[in-house]
């Protein structure tokens, strides 16, 4: 994403127009997000729970993308109004990706 960030930029800004690609991210968010709580709901104090609220996450943002899309795209307008929030949003989600990708590929300790 930060080496493509016009790109991407642009890319936001075509997916915050209301259409069937915002329903559609909607929906997919949606079934992604139950997805992940009905097989992962997990509260525990660990960096599993990261897995637990992205999923409801998801499910929250695509209900309200399905719902009421016109708060969706006035938050989303909101916050990528700028080039600043699409760098540091990319490094947030590739800080995480990241994280989890290492704790996911991990050997459990055996004790």
């Amino acid at each position: 994403m930060l080496i493509n960030l016009g790109m991407y930029e642009s890319m936001i800004a075509e997916a915050l127009r209301p259409g069937i690609l915002f329903y559609l991210s909607g929906l997919l968010s949606l079934l992604a997000g139950l997805a992940i709580v009905n097989l992962h709901n997990t509260w525990c104090a660990d960096w599993r729970v990261i897995i637990t609220v992205l999923g409801w996450l998801m499910t929250t943002g695509g209900i309200i993308r399905i719902v009421v899309p016109q708060v969706a795209i006035a938050i989303g307008s909101s916050i990528y109004s700028g080039h600043v929030p699409t760098v540091v949003i990319a490094l947030i989600v590739g800080g995480l990706g990241a994280f989890l990708g290492i704790k996911g590929y991990m050997r459990p300790q055996r004790g």
